[in-house]
């Protein structure tokens, strides 16, 4: 069952034209896996994706763990490691997973990768709230 936030999300949603449509489900070990497709609309550099593109969809990837878990948590920090391009016309395999929890922080990460190998990796620092607030 895709997991998702509502059908505007930029990064989910698949009623937003320009959003990332990110199909994402849990997987049996835990986190979320799934995929998206770069298209124009997505370039920085002339033919790949732009780099905040790949970080948007990391931070959605991890901020929907959470949610498909029933956690509610605002993203307080995340970086990204970019390592290659992301071409368009391609799809982007993104990967979660749960690192720790302290309290009310919550660490996660994220990889995403193509057909030529790792094309970024992230890590977020979550902050549970009181009913999505």
């Amino acid at each position: 069952m895709p997991v998702s936030h509502h059908e505007l999300c930029f990064g989910c949603g698949l009623a937003n034209v320009f959003g990332l449509h990110l199909e994402l489900e849990p997987q049996p070990e835990g986190g979320l896996a799934g995929r998206f497709f770069v298209k124009q609309d997505h370039q920085g550099p002339p033919g790949f994706a732009h780099g905040g593109i790949v970080g948007a969809a990391l931070d959605e990837a991890m901020a929907l763990a959470l949610h498909a878990d029933g956690v509610h948590a605002r993203t307080r920090r995340y970086e990204v490691d970019l390592h290659m391009p992301a071409p368009v016309g391609s799809w982007v395999n993104v990967r979660t997973r749960l690192e720790s929890e302290d309290g009310k922080k919550i660490w996660v990460t994220a990889t995403a990768g193509g057909e030529g190998g790792t094309i970024a990796e992230g890590r977020a620092l979550f902050v549970a709230t009181p009913n999505g607030a």
